[in-house]
């Protein structure tokens, strides 16, 4: 395991050591990044086979093809007549913290399913979502609170722990990871049959995912410089090096977007409203206006956590503290940092690691050269690639927002009604604040580059800009356009 620099050691691991079960199955590495560092426990303890029955019952498709309980709302009543309290043998797997997080998939598979069923059957008649079911009852409610605790989840359903980075398995070990190997192992609709969009929808993100281990390696090579230089400049060989890292970082983004662009194909605009009914939250949502109560916890009293959303991955908030790209002080940028806490544990440490580390050895002033002025022409060159490169993986990362607001454009706005997001942020406005907060930066180092260096920052950088500006301006009509209809303020 490498530190970073001379800062605080945060250990980011080359060698996810994957048959160490002492370790939480999410750990960020140079190597697999952000996917946990083996694939996940498919096959539950045999206490567990209750669970594992139940959750193979649950989708509208089950894996046979035949309807499942969720196909006739019957899981309620199974949950509720027939299910048993399996918290007391949970204890007994709580040093093998993979299979922790494996049962905390799955139970928050059927907490959401059990909450949300209600809706779901409104939804298929044509009607509003309503009120989902109110109280999650112990058999549950207790077990998910107790390997969520374990895990280092919240008891609900995640994006990382459970809905997506969690939820695969491969159908041929010896191919691994490649696209059409990755099978769902839980599935609310037809997610089981691989070429459903519910089953698109989350092995896109996985495919993205498995790209991030270069992210992370570039990203610890330009923290290392950073906290090395002794001099405004850092020494020639210094930038190189810091160049480097920040070529890695770009070719690892440009990667994860063209995969991004594959979901328009995997998972069909016109079918993700059908199965999007699951994972929405408790926070901020019309179904659960009082929040839910988790019988047997918390004194009786209501609880909600936010739903899965792919705005719970750590990727681009990655790129969002190694950059640090200034966000509007917003109630929306609040749900943005209110988002971080739906994270492993392990992934929010490594994204705070970057932010201060980053800013407490100004590595953005020391890229864009902020604090001195190169005099040489290597370094002007040097800087004119770190500046060059810095603004290549800003527009990865407009091109990366840009796509999820395409996203929410047509595979939400353009069918429902419901205005908010599955994480509970607002469906119109949320996802432009960010994306307009790049924006703005990225003029602004153009600005600074033009001023500095005659020469500017190249053809494709031109290009680059060209492109963010007229995508500003497009951004602005279509935000626009749904406020008004949709009678919502832009702020």
């Amino acid at each position: 395991m490498g530190s970073i620099g001379t800062a605080p050691p945060f250990r980011v691991l080359e060698d996810p050591r994957p048959h160490d079960k002492s370790l939480p199955a999410f750990m960020v590495s140079t190597t697999r990044g952000f996917l946990p560092r083996l694939d996940p426990v498919v096959t539950l303890p045999k206490e567990f086979e209750p669970l594992e029955s139940l959750l193979q019952r649950m989708p509208v498709k089950t894996l046979s093809g035949e309807p499942g309980l969720l196909a006739s709302g019957k899981l309620g009543p199974v949950v509720d007549n027939e299910f048993p309290d399996l918290a007391d043998e949970m204890d007994k797997y709580k040093d093998d913290l993979p299979m922790m997080n494996a049962l905390y998939r799955d139970y928050s598979f059927l907490a959401s399913a059990y909450l949300l069923e209600p809706c779901h059957e409104r939804f298929v008649r044509g009607e509003e979502y309503g009120l989902g079911r109110q109280t999650l009852p112990k058999n549950i409610a207790r077990p998910i609170a107790r390997c969520a605790e374990i895990a280092g989840f919240m008891p609900f359903m995640e994006y990382a722990g459970s809905y997506a980075l969690y939820n695969y398995r491969l159908e041929d070990p010896n191919q691994g990871l490649e696209y059409s190997n990755l099978r769902l192992i839980r599935a609310f609709e037809h997610g089981l049959d691989p070429t459903s969009s519910e089953a698109g929808f989350v092995l896109v993100h996985i495919d993205m995912v498995k790209n991030s281990g270069p992210l992370v390696a570039g990203t610890v090579k330009c923290l290392d410089v950073g906290t090395s230089i002794t001099t405004p400049l850092g020494t020639a060989p210094q930038r190189a090096a810091f160049n480097e890292g920040l070529a890695e970082i770009l070719g690892a983004l440009k990667k994860i977007n063209s995969v991004m662009e594959t979901m328009w194909g995997k998972s069909r605009p016109t079918e993700y409203t059908s199965f999007r009914t699951f994972i929405f939250g408790i926070t901020s949502q019309s179904m659960f206006p009082n929040g839910v109560v988790y019988e047997g916890l918390n004194d009786g009293k209501p609880m909600s956590f936010r739903g899965e959303s792919g705005a719970n991955d750590s990727m681009v908030p990655l790129m969002d503290n190694l950059l640090q790209v200034p966000m509007p002080n917003t109630p929306l940028t609040d749900i943005l940092q209110d988002f971080r806490k739906y994270r492993p544990s392990n992934h929010k440490d490594f994204l705070l690691h970057v932010k201060e580390v980053s800013e407490s050895h100004d590595l953005r002033g020391f890229a864009l050269a902020l604090r001195a002025k190169p005099t040489t022409d290597e370094e002007k060159d040097l800087v004119r690639e770190s500046r060059s490169l810095w603004l290549q993986i800003l527009d990865q990362v407009r091109d990366f927002r840009w796509r999820h607001w395409c996203f929410a454009r047509e595979y939400i706005l353009k069918r429902t009604s419901h205005p908010t997001a599955t994480g509970g942020s607002p469906i119109v406005t949320w996802l432009p604040n960010q994306l307009e907060a790049v924006l703005a930066e990225m003029a602004n180092i153009n600005e600074i580059a033009g001023k500095d260096d005659a020469r500017g920052l190249g053809k494709t950088c031109e290009d680059v800009m060209d492109a963010a500006l007229r995508q500003k301006e497009t951004l602005r009509k279509e935000v626009d356009k749904y406020c008004a209809e949709r009678g919502v303020s832009r702020s």
